[in-house]
Order: structure tokens, then C-alpha cells, then sequence
């Protein structure tokens, strides 16, 4: 969907920090793309791009085994930043020299001194704390580059050839341990790249719809509405593009929160006016899923039973052209694209099976982090209790049920997790949490209610801050509302005994247990 009128390329060589360095771009009002590393030169060109972004990562410059970029990317005239290895590839490529380091190994906060008068550099402090993560460094820059920042162990901690207009730190601007950071990549962005900041959720939710009109023309669309903020957001932009060509299934599959299902109903229907169709399939989905507790089989066994439903109620429908889903930009590197490792499927990335029969699918968000699909969903008017509404994944919570699913687990599960939300909302505290939510551990341990002696089940809360669901640290919650729910879920759900808090950030953990 080709509706930016300005992009920044960020070239991904396998660091940790690739998708933040995307976030901290949107966050500049610029529009940004990641791709692979290799990449070449005359992809780079036709594509327009108005400087381009090297990415860290864990391989040395030096090593002929280590990704390489197109050399030709440097002869294009378009600004380029290397941040990290970015910056010593940057070096060893156009004629200077990296070397390994045994000693003074620079790991974490560091004072850097900075030249003002550097482009990168401008309206910054002279001295200021930023974030390093190397084992080698710039020793010899290059012909026509000038060292522009310097650390008690680092002769090389900025350079810059202002008449190419390349730039190179090895510090990690991206991250929030870097005080003037964002500045940084600022001055890249505005000053050198020349970016007007025109990337801005009003005018991405009209030139979508607008693309959407266009490309759907008089045909039939199908949206995979499963009332969160994802698929809302992309069944609305749809909506506001074609209206009654867009019939929205939503599958209710029984593994949702608490009174769920009722509450999408009533909103897409009688708010926003929409073809919905509700499939109540909870037996259809819990029989499959019967005696089933490896976490891929039940991910794949309820994507593929979704499909099925789509399917059978596509045919009753006619002839649908489109299927739209709310697949959002983590899905997709998360599932594996680019340079990013698998970390868990999403049923919603990678295409229909072929036999499906739609002739292609919709997916209007596929570029967006969430927190930029909260603010279309604001641009397009949706309510803030949904918009706002905690993450869910699609498999629901056959995902926090560890172990095989039965109809008594649910129940204990959405009661337990329903008390968790309420007392963050009367708290204050479900706006400042990234996300939370609580599991159905699989574990049974000894208690002691009123006189006598429980073998039951045990709760696990879980709570998260996070900006871009990339990484996410565990929230610091005081502990008398931990107290207090602990409280509740014990007396008011049946067969628990126990509730635990979990402490693990991402990495190593995921957000989710399965």
C-alpha cells in the first residue's frame, strides 16, 4: 500500500533494537520501513527513500562471515546512519578500521562528549549519558568522515562526512538510557534526510480508506472481527470505505474474556451500524481442543478451525472477493520476517491456505505498532473502552490455560481474570499497565480453607509496561491492590487456593505463557 510521501529505510542486521529504532522514526511523525540487510542499492533507489538507517547487531564488521549491505547504497545520494555495527560497517566499507576489543569492553550507560557543532549533534549538551553495547570500535575512520563524539574508552563514539551526509554512532540512540536520543535521530531525520514529518495518524486513517475504496471497488469483503482493537480498527477502516460491501464474522470461539461476546455484539451492531454475523462455537472449538496442551497444536488447531468457519460462512454468504484481518506489524515480525527468529506462529500472518477461495486479504494495519492502531482507532471515532481494551490474542485463552482445555478451566480462568481487570480499572491502573491478565497455571498445590486441608488450582497474574510489545519489563504493582485481588479471586472463584505474581520481563520471557 503505497500512500507515504516520505520513508526512511531501517536495515536490519539481526540487532535487538531494530523494531524500536522503527518506533523511535513513527515517533518523529516519519513514516519508516524495515528490510533485510541485503537489500540491494537499486531496490533502495526505486523505492524512493529519503535516508536510510543501519541497524546494531551481534556479528563483527571486520568478520567476512558477518551480514554486509550493497556497497553501491553508499554512490545514491540518500543520508545514511549507522548505529552501532551499523556504524563500524559503515567504517570498514568505505575505507576505515574496526578492531576487537580485549579490554575497557564499554556495556551500558556512558558519558559521551559531544561536538555541538556536528549536525547529529546540534542543540545537544556537551556532555550527556547514552547507552553502549560493543565489544569492537571505529580505531581509523574513513577518508572525508571527522570524529564527532568521544567516550573515556571510545575515540570513536560519533563520526560524520557532512558533504555525503553519512553519520555513525556506536552508541544506541533508540533506547531511553540515551538522555537526548530522540534528539538525535531528530536532527537525522529533519536536518539531514530532510523529512517534513508528514506521517500522522489523520492523514495515514484518510489515505487508507481512500486506498481501501479504490482497491475494493464494488466487490465483497469478509473481516475477521474478534472485537479487539486490532480487528476493530481494521473492520472500521473498511467500513468507512465500502459500508455493506463488509461483512464481519465474528467468531466466538468460547475463549473469550468474560461477557465478551455479548459486549462485541452490541457494539458493532448497534453503534456502528455493520453486517455482523456472531458464530457461537464454543462446543465446536473445546472438542477439538480436547486432551490438547502443547501450546503450537492448540495455536495451529483453533487458526485452522477459524478458517473453516470463515469457509462455511463465506458460502452461505455468495461470492466474497476479500478477507480482511487486523494482522499489526509485531505479528509480523514476530512470525518471522526479516531477520527476526520465530518466536511463536500467529494465525492471522502469512496468507489463507489455498483453498480457501478469497482472491486476496486486506490487512490495513500490517504497518502499524499498537499504539498507533489505538490512535486510529481514535481518528476514526471509536469508544475508548474499546479502543483501549487490553490486548487479547487470537487464540484467546486457550493460550493461558496451560495444559489441555476444559469447560471448568474457562470458567475458573475468565472469573479469576475478570476480578484482575476490575480492580485495575478502580485502581487507576489499567491505562498505566501495558498489558495484564491472569493464568490458568496447570499447577495444584496444598491450602488450608476455613478447617480444612484444598488440593486446588493455582492463579498466576500477569502485568507488563511496555512500549512497543517488542520487550516488556514486569509492572511494579503496589502490593495491597496484588492483596486485594489475591483476596478476591480466592473467595469469590471456586477450586483456587493459591494466586502468584509473575516477576519475568521479556526477554527472556514472553508477554504470554504459551
Amino acid at each position: 500500500m503505497e500512500i507515504k510521501n516520505e520513508a526512511i529505510l531501517v536495515m536490519d542486521f539481526g540487532g535487538q533494537y531494530t523494531q524500536l529504532i522503527a518506533r523511535r522514526v513513527r515517533e518523529c511523525n516519519v513514516y519508516c520501513e524495515i528490510k533485510p540487510y541485503n537489500i540491494t542499492a537499486e531496490e533502495i533507489a526505486e523505492r524512493g527513500y529519503r535516508g536510510i538507517i543501519f541497524t546494531g547487531g551481534p556479528n563483527s564488521a571486520y568478520d567476512d562471515k558477518g551480514p554486509k549491505c550493497d556497497p553501491k547504497l553508499f554512490e545514491l545520494g540518500i543520508p545514511v546512519l549507522g548505529i552501532c555495527y551499523g556504524a563500524q560497517l559503515m567504517a570498514v566499507t568505505l575505507g576505515g578500521k574496526v578492531i576487537g576489543i580485549e579490554d575497557n569492553r564499554e556495556y551500558g550507560k556512558t558519558e559521551i562528549e559531544v561536538n555541538p557543532s556536528s549536525l547529529m549533534f546540534h542543540s545537544a549538551k556537551a556532555k550527556n549519558i547514552c547507552w553502549m553495547s560493543h565489544t569492537d570500535r571505529i580505531e581509523e575512520v574513513p577518508h572525508g568522515f571527522k570524529i564527532t563524539a568521544i567516550s573515556k574508552d571510545c575515540p570513536v563514539a560519533a563520526m560524520e562526512d557532512i558533504k555525503r551526509n553519512f553519520f555513525a554512532v556506536q552508541f544506541h540512540p533508540e533506547v531511553q538510557h540515551t538522555v537526548e536520543g530522540q534528539l538525535y535521530l531528530r536532527n537525522f531525520l529533519y536536518n539531514a534526510c530532510g523529512c517534513t514529518a508528514d506521517w500522522r495518524m489523520d492523514s495515514f486513517v484518510n489515505d487508507t480508506i481512500e486506498y481501501l475504496r479504490e482497491k475494493i471497488g464494488d466487490k465483497k469483503v469478509l473481516c475477521a472481527l474478534s472485537g479487539g482493537v486490532d480487528s476493530s480498527v481494521a473492520a472500521l477502516l473498511v467500513h468507512k470505505a465500502v459500508g455493506k460491501q463488509l461483512t464481519c464474522i465474528f467468531v466466538d470461539h468460547g475463549l473469550l474474556r468474560k461477557d465478551e461476546g455479548d459486549q462485541v455484539e452490541s457494539v458493532f451492531k448497534e453503534q456502528f451500524d455493520m453486517n455482523l454475523i456472531r458464530v457461537n462455537a464454543q462446543e465446536r472449538f473445546l472438542t477439538k481442543l480436547a486432551g490438547v496442551s502443547e501450546p503450537e497444536r492448540k495455536r495451529k488447531i483453533i487458526g485452522e478451525e477459524f478458517i473453516r468457519v470463515f469457509e462455511e460462512e463465506s458460502k452461505k454468504l455468495g461470492k466474497i472477493e476479500y478477507l480482511c484481518q487486523g494482522t499489526i506489524y509485531p505479528d509480523v515480525v514476530e512470525s518471522g520476517v526479516g531477520q527476526s527468529a520465530v518466536i511463536k506462529s500467529h494465525h492471522n500472518v502469512g496468507g489463507l491456505p489455498e483453498d480457501v477461495g478469497f482472491e486476496g486479504i486486506i490487512e490495513p494495519l500490517r504497518d502499524l505498532f499498537k499504539d498507533e492502531v489505538r490512535k486510529a482507532g481514535i481518528e476514526l471515532g471509536i469508544p475508548e473502552f474499546l479502543v483501549f481494551r487490553q490486548p487479547f490474542p487470537g487464540p484467546g485463552l486457550a493460550i493461558r490455560i496451560m495444559g489441555d482445555i476444559t469447560e471448568e478451566k474457562l470458567e475458573i480462568l475468565k472469573d479469576a481474570d475478570a476480578i484482575m481487570r476490575e480492580e485495575f480499572a478502580n485502581n487507576g491502573l489499567d491505562r498505566e499497565v501495558g498489558q495484564y491478565f491472569a493464568v490458568m497455571t496447570g499447577i495444584k498445590s496444598v491450602g488450608v480453607m476455613g478447617d480444612g486441608r484444598t488440593y486446588d488450582n493455582t492463579i498466576a497474574m500477569r502485568a507488563v509496561t511496555t512500549s512497543d510489545f517488542m520487550t516488556a519489563d514486569w509492572a511494579r504493582i503496589p502490593y495491597d491492590v496484588l492483596e486485594k485481588i489475591s483476596n478476591r479471586i480466592i473467595n469469590e472463584v471456586k477450586n483456587v487456593n493459591r494466586v502468584v505474581y509473575d516477576i519475568t520481563s521479556k526477554p527472556p520471557a514472553t508477554i504470554e505463557w504459551e
